[in-house]
This record gives C-alpha cells, sequence and structure tokens, in this order.
C-alpha cells in the first residue's frame, strides 16, 4: 500500500472528533440512567438492611436485581437506542448481569471482610464504580450493539 493510499484509509479528524463526541454522549446518558438504577439498588439495600435486618451482601445482591431491571428497560431505549430484537439483547443483558453480580458479590463480601458490616454503603459505592465500567463496555461493545448484517445468501 502506497502513503497516499494509507492516508485516504485514515479516519478524517472530525470523524474521529464525531465519534469520540458520540462516546461521551453515549457514557453521559449511561451514566444518568445508572444513577436512577443505582438509586433502586441503594433504597432495596438501605431498606433491607435498616428495616429488616438482612446482611449487607444479600441485601445488595437483591438492590442489584432491582436496579438490574430497570437499568435494561432504560438503556436500552435511552443509552444505546438498540434495534436489537429483544429475543438477543434480554439474554445478552442477563449474561452481562450475571457477571456484574458475581463482581458485586466478590467486592461486597471483600470490602465488608476487611472494613466490616458498619460500612456497607461505602463499600458499596466503590463496588458500584467498579462494576459500572464492566456493564458500559459489556453493553456497549455486546448486548445493544447493532446486529452484523447478514452475509449475501443468508434468509
Amino acid at each position: 500500500m502506497t502513503a497516499a493510499a494509507a492516508r485516504d484509509n485514515r479516519p478524517s479528524v472530525s470523524s474521529v472528533s464525531d465519534s469520540l463526541s458520540l462516546l461521551a454522549r453515549q457514557f453521559t446518558t449511561f451514566f444518568g440512567v445508572g444513577l436512577v438504577s443505582a438509586c433502586a439498588h441503594f433504597g432495596v439495600l438501605i431498606g433491607l438492611v435498616e428495616l429488616f435486618d438482612f446482611k449487607p451482601v444479600p441485601a445488595t445482591l437483591a438492590g442489584y436485581t432491582a436496579g438490574g431491571v430497570l437499568s435494561y428497560v432504560l438503556n436500552r431505549r435511552i443509552t444505546y437506542a438498540s434495534d436489537r430484537p429483544h429475543a438477543e439483547a434480554t439474554w445478552r443483558f442477563a449474561v452481562v448481569a450475571a457477571i456484574g453480580l458475581f463482581l458485586t458479590w466478590a467486592f461486597m463480601a471483600l470490602f465488608i471482610h476487611l472494613l466490616g458490616p458498619a460500612f456497607y454503603v461505602p463499600a458499596q459505592l466503590v463496588t458500584t464504580g467498579i462494576v459500572l465500567v464492566w456493564h458500559f463496555v459489556a453493553h456497549k461493545l455486546w448486548t445493544f450493539a447493532h446486529p452484523a448484517p447478514a452475509a449475501k445468501g443468508e434468509g
């Protein structure tokens, strides 16, 4: 490939800028949806611990589930505006959520072990930040990614 041909195949500065702008808007929307979902998660967590004497780790897993249902609905419609059929997106979301549930359990169990149950809210704040990165990347690249076009001759 000649140098001129290589230059012609590079993305333009404006297309890179547009892509970064779209990614920033998408992450901002994801973060906003995450705040709404986190309110549901923390509401269940704190309610179960304070009102019903649950231990923090099982309570956070129940909260994670409540926040996850809300997250699916809002992210599919708002953040990613996905046209992937529910039959595909739902099971993909469940796989990502299951890994997120495991990460939530592992980090909360570790933090509660190290810090004690009195620190369950700060432990959940740190855990939420860690799991947020996993969710954004996995949902963007896999769960809600636009389906690949069918190859010629298929369908």
